[in-house]
């Protein structure tokens, strides 16, 4: 059987949740970025909250809510004690863009990488919910991780 600590698959090939209860508790952090592509006006339109009251707002409130929630949506992921969450919003309306970043923060056996991700998946989802009533080939690009601490991998920092 895989050594499911080095994160292989399983070799019956049935999928469980890594077990982690011998692990260390650590700090851990993950940041990860999400940008909502879209046209000046509606960066113009979500800045100014015009439709669906605080857009901005919002999507820092889903993003964290999103953290919170990652294992229930994602199967493979333990519950973890998120002791912060943060999520930044920042509209660049002359590119007709929204940068999002998401830091989140927990002491625990496990990595919060997919909780940063995920919240800033929601976040830029949040943002284009609103988007779309008046830009519908509004799109969500670069999910991806910026960097992560704790842990046995240790450090990791995305390429700029």
């Amino acid at each position: 059987m895989a050594d499911p600590q080095a994160g292989q698959a399983a070799a019956d090939g049935v999928t469980r949740i890594v077990e982690v209860g011998a692990k260390p508790e650590t700090v851990r952090e993950a940041t990860a970025e999400a940008w909502l592509i879209t046209t000046p006006e509606a960066v113009g339109r979500l800045i100014a909250g015009t439709t669906k009251g605080a857009p901005l707002e919002t999507a820092k409130v889903a993003g964290m809510m999103g953290a919170k929630r990652t294992p229930d949506l994602l199967p493979h992921c333990h519950p973890l004690r998120i002791t912060g969450a943060e999520v930044v919003v920042e509209p660049d309306e002359a590119a007709g863009r929204i940068h999002v970043t998401a830091t989140v923060h927990a002491i625990d056996r496990t990595g919060v990488e997919m909780e940063a991700l995920t919240a800033a998946s929601v976040a830029a989802l949040s943002l284009y919910d609103t988007a779309k009533a008046f830009h519908r080939t509004a799109r969500i690009d670069g999910i991806r991780l910026l960097s992560k601490s704790g842990g046995r991998s240790g450090e990791f920092r995305a390429e700029a």
